[in-house]
């Protein structure tokens, strides 16, 4: 399957399952979280410098939280991406997929 982009949507993209977790290899591929906001707006969502690692055995380490937050940032692009479910279950039917269109970071129906 590759690399891909998860985006949670907030923003109203039909009945279903177009409201929940979705992904895309559209925009960054590198595993990174988007939101779109309920006004339509993209954001990208970072979570690098909120976790460290801890030794835990001799080789052996774990993340742990150091108590410091994410961004949250505007994503001004203007492009159409393919959306599909982050889940789908339903191997009998045909795979979905969308394809959104971004103005300055904007969504457009």
């Amino acid at each position: 399957m590759g690399m891909f982009d998860t985006i949670r949507s907030s923003y109203d993209l039909g009945p279903g399952f177009w409201n929940k977790d979705l992904q895309t290899k559209d925009l960054t591929c590198s595993m990174a979280e988007y939101w779109i906001s309920p006004h339509g707006e993209l954001f990208e969502i970072d979570y690098s410098g909120t976790h460290d690692w801890e030794l835990v055995d001799d080789i052996i380490y774990k993340s742990v939280p150091n108590g410091n937050r994410g961004t949250v940032r505007p994503v001004t692009i203007t492009t159409e991406i393919e959306v599909y479910p982050a889940k789908w279950d339903a191997h009998y039917a045909k795979f979905p997929t969308m394809k959104i269109t971004f103005i300055d970071g904007v969504l457009r129906k």
